[in-house]
């Protein structure tokens, strides 16, 4: 497999509107004489949807390194000392620009360091994987969660850095890799009987993931897929990577020009769920029955072989040691 080289990256301002036809279910209204009111705005609706389902809140610090994103002049040394005064983030700042899937020459030591060397569109991506993790309540059942979509991430990033696929790159399929599964904490906290959905949707080797869950939820019928998308959303993450934490369950986003994902989002799709794959194969971790279903597609978009497979488990290996 050839490495890819880093190409260009672009973080989006603003969620793009777009985005709210493909995650709001489609609901029915009657207009009467009696509404002499405006309609809520589609941007009324959606926050309305995020407090509802119980989707925290976008970090502060995203923010902020948006708006020196848009000037002229960022100040990075400002921005150091807010990520700074957080010493956990800090630290996860450094060792995240230190992995090597960044390509870094020099290791950096300070999170100024880290943000003139990765710059703030990637370092704003790191950034809001690290708060990921800290928007939720600790527990173990999540904490094996994490540690599952920390290694998933690391894996995702490697492939990407290793493969040449169109613009891919490692920091995008690292930061999908960390939120691809983010709706699942959502839905665990929002949904009492979602732990049993969940199983169910695991073991199920023919039908859509993302159809078990939306049937055990038939009050509510919606998906980590979507909740997450939602989130990521609401976190400023690139569109390639939203939408495909949107569609990453569906056989014909992987299969199908025609689906009208981007190519980018079809590759993140196949890297993470190759990642996932190798997850399994190495650890036993992440079992899901996906691999069966969606597998020899990710293989086919990724240029990828089964008799690789072997070659890349042992890789993937070395790369899991790197993740705590």
């Amino acid at each position: 497999m050839k490495k890819q080289p880093l190409g260009e990256w672009h973080f989006n301002e603003e969620p793009p509107n777009k985005f709210q036809s493909l995650i709001l279910p489609a609901k029915k209204a009657t207009m009467t004489s009696e509404d002499a009111h405006e309609p809520p705005s589609l941007d009324a609706i959606l926050e309305q949807t995020l407090k509802d389902i119980g989707i925290p809140p976008r970090p502060d610090i995203i923010e902020r390194i948006a708006v020196e994103m848009h000037k002229d002049d960022p100040d990075f040394r400002h921005l150091s000392h807010l990520v700074g005064s957080d010493v956990s983030l800090a630290a996860s700042l450094i060792k995240t620009a230190n992995s090597p899937f960044f390509g870094l020459r020099n290791r950096v030591h300070s999170p100024n360091e880290a943000l003139m060397m990765l710059g703030l569109d990637v370092a704003g991506r790191a950034i809001a994987g690290i708060s990921l993790r800290k928007a939720f309540p600790a527990g173990i059942r999540l904490e094996r969660f994490w540690h599952a979509s920390a290694q998933i991430a690391a894996l995702s990033g490697w492939l990407a850095h290793t493969i040449r696929k169109g613009n891919l790159r490692a920091d995008d399929a690292h930061a999908y890799g960390l939120f691809r599964d983010c709706g699942i904490p959502v839905m665990l906290r929002r949904f009492p009987a979602y732990e049993k959905i969940l199983a169910c949707a695991n073991d199920e080797a023919v039908q859509q993931f993302t159809e078990v869950e939306q049937q055990g939820l038939p009050e509510f019928p919606t998906d980590h897929a979507m909740v997450g998308c939602l989130l990521a959303q609401n976190w400023w993450l690139p569109e390639e990577i939203c939408l495909a934490i949107r569609h990453h369950h569906e056989l014909s986003a992987i299969d199908m020009i025609e689906s009208g994902l981007p190519a980018d989002s079809r590759y993140l799709i196949a890297t993470g769920q190759t990642a996932e794959h190798i997850l399994q194969q190495l650890t036993g971790g992440s079992r899901t029955r996906e691999w069966s279903k969606l597998g020899a597609s990710c293989l086919r978009l990724l240029d990828l072989t089964t008799d690789e497979l072997p070659a890349i488990y042992q890789e993937g290996a070395e790369v899991l040691k790197t993740v705590e």
